[in-house]
């Protein structure tokens, strides 16, 4: 477990982790995955899934009094280890230090239903929700499964007729 933790909490290599741990690489490789396929078993159906129509409608009311951009926030924060052959592709005017620039929909209940962190070259919150994927199923289309009759079904915009 602490191998574990430490390869997700600070991106290190499973070979790194023998002298302090006394495990091998291919053994921490493999206690990473089962770790990772216990937290997916457990969490998925509660945490690790898309919001349904009925958790868009509760976001949306949380924002009611600002919108949906309410919830949607993008926050710069600061890369102080940022390698420096990239500090050009993550400074921008505005900071004059690298960021990185994370754009998360959180309800006031401290529910993260989505977070992204913008990619090389994304200075701006402009550019982070261009190219985001919170809505790219709703310009595709697709909209969210919903409940009938206790089966859930899925319903793509697209084949409908108007």
């Amino acid at each position: 477990m602490i191998a574990d933790v430490r390869m997700l909490a600070y991106g290190c290599p499973a070979d790194t982790l023998d002298k302090y741990v006394q495990i091998g690489e291919s053994a921490t490789i493999e206690s990473l995955r089962r770790f990772c396929d216990v937290v997916i078993e457990v969490f998925e159906k509660q945490y690790l899934r898309k919001p349904d129509k009925d958790d868009i409608a509760s976001l949306l009311q949380e924002g009611d009094d600002r919108g949906f951009l309410g919830i949607l926030d993008c926050m710069h924060w600061h890369w102080k280890n940022c390698p420096t052959a990239w500090h050009g592709t993550h400074t921008n005017g505005f900071k004059r230090v690298p960021t990185l620039i994370l754009e998360v929909v959180a309800s006031k209940n401290l529910w993260i239903w989505h977070a992204f962190f913008g990619m090389a070259g994304t200075n701006n919150d402009i550019t982070v929700l261009d190219r985001s994927p919170l809505f790219y199923d709703l310009i595709n289309g697709v909209e969210p499964p919903y409940d009938a009759n206790g089966k859930l079904r899925h319903h793509n915009a697209l084949n409908t007729k108007l």
